[in-house]
């Protein structure tokens, strides 16, 4: 049963000439100014989402992106700052990169976030999916064992600092701490100071894969997945669904149902009738496409295509994915208030264990589009779920 509505903002800015036949990817760069307005854009659709009934607003970590696509380096800061303008809302880390920060220093600046926010910020980690900021920090992603590997004692020794006074850790690529003299004595074992105040601390992680050893190391860490709803592809993927429920099983939770401890992203679009919906988003779902799709995150997308989509000149009648395409296969939510109701009454009787679903608009989307969209959804969407009531007062 549904009970939580989130929204993902990826941190992109206003754009124009957006679409298969607009400015291509690597050609749009913005000034510094303009680049700028991801941190007014994100205040605007926190307030939105907090005056509306929303339980969590989830962000993304990027770097390099003078295109303007995913702007914000540092959640954790600007969580911070949204949590003291907004009175309720939860602010979700989706994600930080964990290869690309010291475990250590990622586990501190939480730690330091939730105490000031009591609470109110969520961790989220991820392995990155840019070789620009990934390989620039100087961790492996071309090298995906490699990258997978870093991750993973990241992640391992983040929760070895939160949930104990003190420890230690020694693997491949950290040995933590250093044996070194102190003040008088050989360094053992570490605290972090301070731990978070709310333990255990819920973690996130998307889900793009979903092969089995990924999906047993988020069950080992009580760690929860997103699916869609920030890149290319949304809905349900019923293959991911299934095949968490079996890791929680193989783990001990043999009553365990689908889509327990996940949330399913969709990008939406209201309006009177499908066909206008479609019409009034169809640019940004198609440049959330050029931006997503060469990235190898849109698995429909061949390499011919990939090479096409690059092009704003041949791009638009090489039968690349459309949204209407995507409206028919329920990974873009498009129409009436009504209409999206039923379909999101279907997922919740789908996958009874589902509790958590986002709804976000393509990269590229206006701020005055995103908040509007988001306000008409909360007054006439939600209110149709159990434990929804649409704006606040």
């Amino acid at each position: 049963m549904f009970t939580k509505f989130d929204s993902l903002y990826a941190g992109h800015v206003d754009m124009t000439d957006v679409g298969y036949g607009g400015t291509a990817v690597n050609d749009r760069s913005f000034d510094n100014e303009h680049l700028m307005t991801v941190f007014g854009k994100a205040e605007a659709i926190a307030k939105t989402l907090d005056e509306n009934g929303y339980d969590t607003m989830w962000m993304a970590e990027h770097h390099f992106q003078p295109e303007g696509y995913e702007c914000i380096p540092n959640l954790i800061m600007l969580n911070v700052h949204l949590a003291h303008l907004t009175k309720n809302i939860k602010f979700g880390c989706g994600f930080n990169i964990a290869p690309m920060w010291h475990p250590l220093r990622l586990a501190e600046d939480f730690a330091t976030a939730d105490i000031l926010t009591k609470g109110r910020v969520i961790f989220g980690v991820g392995r990155g999916y840019h070789t620009r900021e990934v390989e620039t920090f100087g961790s492996p992603l071309r090298d995906q064992d490699a990258n997978r590997e870093k991750f993973e004692e990241a992640v391992e020794i983040i929760f070895k600092a939160f949930n104990n006074e003190s420890f230690s850790h020694k693997g491949k690529y950290y040995t933590l701490p250093p044996e070194v003299p102190y003040r008088g004595y050989t360094l053992k074992e570490l605290t972090l100071v301070p731990r978070p105040l709310t333990l255990p601390v819920e973690c996130w992680q998307p889900i793009q894969g979903g092969t089995q050893r990924a999906l047993d190391f988020m069950v080992k860490h009580g760690i929860k997945g997103i699916l869609g709803g920030g890149v290319a592809e949304g809905g349900a993927m019923d293959s991911i669904i299934y095949g968490y429920r079996d890791a929680l099983v193989r783990a001990g939770k043999t009553d365990a149902q689908p889509g327990e401890g996940l949330s399913i992203g969709f990008h939406y679009h209201l309006a009177p009738t499908v066909a206008q919906a479609m019409d009034e988003a169809q640019g940004f779902y198609e440049e959330n496409l050029k931006m997503f799709g060469p990235l190898r995150l849109h698995r429909a997308l061949s390499d011919e295509q990939i090479e096409i989509i690059s092009d704003p000149r041949r791009a638009p009648t090489a039968g690349l994915p459309s949204i209407q395409g995507a409206v028919e296969t329920g990974a873009f939510l498009a129409g009436p208030p009504d209409r999206i109701i039923e379909q999101l009454k279907a997922v919740e009787k789908e996958y009874p264990g589902l509790e958590r679903i986002g709804v976000s608009h393509p990269v590229g989307t206006p701020q005055s589009v995103i908040t509007e969209q988001l306000e008409w959804f909360a007054k006439e969407v939600m209110p149709a779920f159990k434990g929804k009531v649409g704006a606040i007062a």
